[in-house]
């Protein structure tokens, strides 16, 4: 063999060769399931179902509770004004929708959107008994429960357990430090990263073969020669006993394929990454940067169904004006970017893009020039088959309608979720979310 050292983990596996001169470092998994992998170029197990040209959703988390009211502006509402009179969006800078609301002025990537017919504002988004604590609201959120319940998988786990059993590790990415907990499931799916280079196993130095790292998490012996403590402090060779998964893989099994499914998905990861160039200019932003990464690996054909990216800094309770508005320009400009970015690639009607906050913010000002915790708040949902315009009613803003200073919500967020699981990824959202929960327009 002219090359020794392949340059994936898949090409490692299926190369008999390679794999019977080196059988003292193959787990007992992959030995049962070499001739499988081999067999067939694009068939691992980790890929029964490639899902490369199903439908995407990309989420994007607005941590902190974004302000329903300064995104959504209900420009001609007096009631707005009387409870604002220092961080109310002037009439006059509105980015106007209908002649009632319209968009913060740091949303003109939004209000283009909208005018192109690929953006839908949903009204008053919210459940009944809200919760104003940032962890518990997101818990909520990420797992899809009612506001006394309390559910340790998220509300995407669940999907990917009931539509994407036996699909590659890729098909859900967050891009970030940590998997959101709305992709918690019964069978662990889904990768995270920040940075693709990052995204690998490490070994003795950066120049090292990956397999190096790869044989220390089989090899109990602390003075082995592939031993590296920057690895992890235990092998997977330590795992004892007899515990066995529900579908018959022993633990110790389990442990092999996931860290193999890592190693496969590492190499696809930084192969596209590095190779497929974005082909529209983007703003300067970490946001923007995470959007980037997205459309790349898209374009790099990865059988993602799932991406999460986060934007911080919506908990605005001082000087609402210039933070919020700056944070929504940030969302607005990027997510601009990242359409025209798949409009140019061909695959912004693949694309649904919806954004999310824990909540909304109370109607009236405090006395820092900010607003506290509330309660309902708009929604948005982008891509080139989305139905465009508004959705939900217009909440109201009389004080009698007002529930503790909040806005009442008209829109159950899991509703949206189940028109997105049920009319975009094509699955049934009653497994998944629980109950029935009415759709909604949402499709073109």
């Amino acid at each position: 063999m002219n090359n020794p050292l392949l340059t994936t983990r898949r090409d490692f596996l299926r190369t008999t060769l390679l794999g019977g001169a080196l059988t003292w470092t193959v787990p007992s998994f992959v030995a049962q399931t070499f001739s499988a992998l081999h067999a067939e170029a694009d068939g691992a197990l980790t890929q029964v179902t490639t899902g490369k040209d199903s439908p995407i959703l990309v989420l994007i988390q607005l941590a902190g509770g974004n302000d329903g009211l300064n995104a959504v502006v209900p420009y001609t509402n007096d009631y707005y004004y009387k409870a604002r009179p220092s961080i109310s969006i002037p009439k006059e800078q509105v980015l106007t929708l209908n002649d009632t609301l319209g968009l913060n002025p740091g949303l003109v990537g939004f209000k283009s959107l909208y005018d192109a017919g690929n953006l839908a504002v949903v009204n008053g988004v919210g459940y009944p008994n809200p919760n104003r604590s940032h962890f518990r609201a997101t818990e909520i959120w990420q797992t899809a429960s009612d506001e006394d319940k309390y559910l340790t998988d998220g509300w995407l786990g669940r999907y990917f357990d009931n539509a994407c059993q036996g699909c590659d590790p890729t098909i859900a990415i967050n891009i970030g430090p940590r998997l959101p907990q709305a992709f918690a499931s019964h069978s662990p799916t889904g990768i995270t990263l920040e940075n693709p280079d990052s995204y690998r196993f490490m070994g003795a130095s950066p120049n090292d073969d990956e397999s190096l790292a790869y044989r220390n998490m089989y090899t109990p012996d602390p003075n082995d020669l592939f031993s590296n403590s920057s690895n992890s402090g235990a092998s997977v060779s330590m795992v004892s006993g007899t515990v066995t998964l529900q579908n018959g893989q022993s633990a110790l099994d389990f442990l092999e394929r996931t860290s193999m499914d890592a190693q496969v998905s590492s190499d696809k990861i930084r192969a596209i990454a590095s190779k497929t160039a974005n082909n529209a200019p983007y703003p300067r932003s970490g946001l923007s940067n995470n959007l980037q990464l997205v459309a790349r690996l898209i374009a790099g054909g990865l059988p993602t169904r799932i991406f999460y990216v986060s934007q911080g800094g919506y908990d605005t309770h001082t000087n609402q004006r210039n933070s919020q508005d700056g944070r929504l320009k940030e969302l607005g400009d990027s997510v601009k970017a990242f359409t025209d970015d798949l409009k140019a690639m061909g695959l912004f009607d693949r694309v649904m893009i919806m954004t999310f906050s824990e909540f909304g913010r109370r109607v009236a000002q405090n006395g820092s020039g900010g607003t506290d915790h509330g309660a309902a708040a708009p929604m948005f949902l982008m891509g080139g088959k989305i139905k465009s315009g508004l959705l939900g009613a217009e909440p109201s803003l009389a004080p009698a309608d007002l529930k503790d200073g909040d806005i009442q919500y008209n829109t159950d967020f899991r509703s949206v979720y189940a028109s997105i699981l049920q009319d975009w990824l094509k699955t049934n959202s009653l497994p998944i979310l629980g109950r029935q929960f009415p759709t909604m327009p949402i499709v073109a």
